[in-house]
């Protein structure tokens, strides 16, 4: 069954207004897309800024509209007929088949090749992966496909980092890809933890894909800058490498207490550090007594990897 998707777009003080109108010819089911909204999202979300990709501002600019769906049925553009007549404001159409709904995002997840030796391939690919070492991956709602420039700096420092045998902390993990990259390279085992309560079952599903053995892998959800037991669990033993992939504010505050987890001789790899913001976070973990081995750009983002 075919859809047809409906947006009208308006000025930001006519939203409620048009929202109202729909539902009372019986639309109660919106998506409004408002600028203001995206902005007090981010205001109360500062934690991630950093990610925020500039396209995504870019396209809210100025953005003030409502969507809703109808089926592409007699039924429905009788009911699309009568909308157009009640409404005050012009209603754009565009056809959409249901297979659409589910895969159509799908398009957008192509096999990546990263560094000399990885290839992040999504999980409905079934691709010659030559010589690389694949890690599937089943893209959702959580940071870490390979995409974004961190990610792909993490990935390629792991290649020249992770030996057979090493212990490897991963904080905030996301989907897992990095922990997943350590144990494919030949890492002993992988603690990992992420403060989104969805991480553990993503890394877990992700790691089956890749035939990691469950005792090779321990998921962990907390907030590891907050002073507790949580810390003082992941901070029990050393480890040979440290990933923290995260945001500027959230490595500056692992700065603080992180240096004695590495074993001597161990390195730390951390990413995510927007343009503008090196300097400060070098010196924080300076200050927390790491010691700076080697820097990476990659557009806006700075990654280092440090040691003890």
């Amino acid at each position: 069954m075919g859809w047809l998707e409906l947006t009208i777009d308006a000025p930001a003080g006519d939203i409620a207004r048009v929202a109202e109108r729909l539902e009372t010819v019986g639309i109660t089911d919106l998506v409004i897309e408002d600028e203001a909204d995206f902005l007090a999202f981010l205001e109360a979300n500062r934690q991630y800024w950093d990610y925020v990709d500039e396209d995504l501002r870019s396209a809210m600019a100025g953005r003030s509209r409502v969507m809703f769906y109808l089926e592409d049925t007699p039924d429905g553009e009788a009911k699309l007929a009568q909308l157009r007549a009640a409404l005050d404001w012009p209603v754009a159409q565009r056809p959409i088949q249901e297979e659409d709904w589910a895969n159509n995002w799908k398009k957008y997840y192509r096999p990546l090749p990263i560094g000399e030796r990885l290839l992040v391939v999504p999980q409905w690919e079934d691709v010659d992966t030559g010589e690389r070492i694949p890690l599937r991956l089943d893209p959702g709602l959580i940071f870490g496909t390979g995409s974004h420039p961190t990610t792909r700096c993490c990935l390629e420092a792991l290649e020249t980092l992770t030996v057979p045998g090493r212990q490897v902390l991963d904080l905030g993990c996301g989907s897992g890809i990095l922990s997943i990259a350590a144990l494919r390279l030949g890492a002993e085992h992988v603690t990992a933890c992420d403060i989104d309560p969805k991480a553990p079952d993503v890394v877990r599903s992700n790691a089956a894909l890749n035939g990691i053995e469950s005792d090779r892998l321990s998921v962990f959800h907390g907030d590891v800058l907050a002073p507790g037991s949580f810390r003082a669990q992941l901070g029990a033993r050393q480890y040979d490498l440290i990933l923290a992939n995260i945001v500027a504010d959230v490595i500056i505050g692992l700065a603080a207490f992180t240096a004695p987890w590495l074993a001597p001789g161990g390195r730390m790899v951390c990413a995510g550090i927007i343009d503008g913001r090196e300097s400060e976070v070098e010196q924080a973990l300076l200050a927390g007594g790491f010691q700076v081995l080697k820097r990476f750009r990659d557009g806006d983002w700075h990654s280092l990897i440090l040691t003890n």
